[in-house]
């Protein structure tokens, strides 16, 4: 039961676990999911498939390389010790021979009667040709004054018991030695000074009161010869006491002392042996064409692996992450980009799968809103078509009440006076007065040319610079071929009056009104820029956003009514085609471009 009731938590906390990991996913977006994807199921599986494979790989090459070590330091401590066997035997078939013991007790009177017994020595026996047939040098050494020093056979004096291989055989207590040294007499050049000799005591014969020793110096070049023509796959190196006898990567000159072992840090295996009372090391150094080193020639090859096994599904990762955001941001986009009472739709429909099917409902479900929308448009239309007539009405009685022709005669009374005073310019500041008065009272229409815009333009102009004089200039420009286009009335004058109240009026110093209208390829444009004080962020990008989503609402507010007014005149006029641009800089002036398709 215990048991039983220990299962259920640990699954309820798995599964409160996982709920909590799920519910933390469903916060990411499509993009990190997909790089978690595809660092959880193709990054870490494939370094550590990789880290697995390359140490197994690292360990069997190690088990490999440690084996052939092993077998050539066999190979060469044979060669080694088959050599020094061979002068064992060579030295125990002298040790043994009682004619060349008798040759050596015996004294001679003269030095010819010595030649001739050598003579007869060398016909009676093989035993020396033998010797010299194997390449070793040997040397028998007698306490008989009566010999003559030279070929196998010298005298055992002073010098020679002085030499380090006599004190070495005495100070070792044994009757037979292995010795390592350096010759460093005035030796013929041929002869190698590098010794490895074997050295005997000739005692086999204890009757004798003559003391004789065996020296037989092993073929030093004939060493080297076979550890090199042993073509192991590493270098070996035969050494003793820390100094190298000989090797197959060279330090086997016969004419220079031995070198001293450096190669601590390549050494991949070494065994120490004592071969007749001498102890020799062998080093075996590590090969260069290990595991590493494979890796490292086959290096573009493992690159070009890498790139297929980590770089390739990334990118496909990338290519689905686009196929499937940038879908999705576009969805998101549309619903973002719902203005007033109308759905846009998504122009280009990419793919079949569910995303696509779900742009594609998407799309049925805007044109049926935007039907349903436009039906209850025609139903606000007719009621605002009611409400207009009787605002007429209104309008028509109030007319009838008030005759506007009486403020037009005064004004023209006050003209002709000013006239006959010879007032020109009051009288120019009258006329222009009234032909904007006159605009704003005749509502019969709402649309006039461009050309008749600029002039209403133009007499706003004037009557600022009658009022600001100098502090105040102006440049109108307008494209012949734009002259008869239609647009709201008074929207142009309604920009110019913003720059000159809001931009030059509060600026000090002179300023200019800059207005220009012309065609870019099927685009009309109108611009009014100024020279005023400018207008400060935020305040710049919500005035951009009023003017583009300029509605009926926005006339209910406070600030710009005039500018809100034109806008949405001229999204009417369009079908909300008209796109207005505004760049400000304060201090340096603020432009208004608006773009009408034609």
């Amino acid at each position: 039961m215990r048991r039983q009731g220990l299962k259920v938590i640990i699954k309820q906390k798995m599964y409160h676990m996982i709920d909590k990991f799920s519910n933390r996913l469903n916060d990411y977006k499509v993009e990190k999911k997909l790089r978690i994807l595809y660092v959880c199921c193709v990054l870490f599986p494939l370094i550590i498939t990789d880290s697995v494979i390359l140490s197994v790989v690292i360990r069997s090459d190690r088990a490999t390389m440690q084996y052939e070590l092993e077998n050539i330091y066999s190979a060469m401590k044979y060669n080694l010790t088959s050599n020094v066997e061979k002068a064992v035997t060579i030295a125990n078939n002298i040790y043994t021979n009682r004619y060349i013991n008798n040759f050596l007790n015996q004294e001679y009177e003269t030095t010819l009667d010595y030649y001739i017994s050598y003579q007869n020595f060398l016909k009676d026996t093989l035993l020396i040709s033998s010797i010299s047939a194997s390449g070793a040098a040997v040397t028998m050494y007698a306490d008989n004054d009566t010999i003559v020093n030279g070929s196998e056979f010298t005298r055992l004096d002073d010098t020679v018991r002085e030499s380090d291989w006599y004190r070495y055989l005495m100070d070792s207590g044994q009757d037979r030695i292995l010795y390592v040294y350096f010759d460093g007499n005035n030796a013929p050049v041929i002869n190698s000074r590098r010794k490895v000799s074997l050295i005997r005591k000739l005692n086999f014969y204890q009757r004798d009161n003559c003391e004789k020793i065996l020296k037989l110096d092993l073929d030093y070049t004939g060493l080297v010869s076979d550890a090199v023509k042993m073509n192991y796959e590493a270098p070996v190196y035969v050494c003793c006491d820390g100094q190298i006898i000989f090797s197959n990567e060279g330090h086997s000159s016969i004419g220079r002392a031995f070198d001293e072992f450096k190669e601590w840090k390549r050494v991949g295996y070494k065994e120490t042996f004592n071969i007749y009372g001498q102890d020799i090391t062998i080093y075996v150094l590590k090969k260069k064409e290990n595991a590493l080193y494979e890796i490292w020639n086959n290096g573009p090859l493992i690159l070009f692996l890498i790139c297929v096994n980590a770089v390739l599904p990334w990118l496909f990762m990338r290519v689905i992450n686009r196929s499937f955001t940038g879908r999705l941001q576009e969805l998101s986009l549309v619903f973002n980009r719902v203005e007033d009472e109308k759905m846009q739709e998504i122009q280009c429909i990419r793919g079949q799968d569910e995303i696509g099917a779900l742009m594609q409902n998407y799309n049925r479900m805007a044109v049926r809103i935007n039907d349903l929308i436009q039906t209850v448009y025609k139903d606000k239309l007719k009621e605002q078509e009611i409400n207009i007539a009787r605002q007429n009405a209104e309008l028509l009685a109030l007319h009838s009440q008030i005759n506007p022709h009486f403020l037009f005669n005064a004004l023209e009374s006050i003209r002709m006076h000013s006239i006959l005073k010879d007032e020109r310019e009051t009288a120019h500041m009258v006329e222009k007065l009234a032909i904007m008065q006159r605009q704003y009272v005749d509502w019969g229409t709402d649309t006039v040319t461009i050309e008749e815009e600029m002039g209403f333009v133009e007499a706003y102009l004037e009557l600022q610079k009658y009022r600001f004089g100098d502090r105040l200039s102006y440049s109108l420009e307008l494209d012949d071929s734009c002259r008869h286009y239609r647009i709201p009335k008074l929207t142009m004058v309604t920009f110019v009056e913003n720059a000159c109240v809001h931009g030059v009026e509060n600026k000090p110093t002179p300023g200019w009104v800059f207005v220009r209208v012309l065609l870019e390829g099927d685009i009309l444009c109108l611009e009014i820029e100024d020279t005023g004080n400018g207008i400060k962020e935020p305040f710049l990008s919500e005035l951009r956003e009023k003017m583009a989503h300029a509605g009926i609402a926005s006339l209910k507010k406070k600030g710009h009514v005039g500018i809100m007014n034109a806008c949405l005149r001229l999204r009417m006029m369009t079908d909300d085609r008209v796109r207005f641009e505004l760049e400000s800089e304060e201090g340096a002036g603020t432009i208004v471009t608006v773009r009408i398709p034609l």
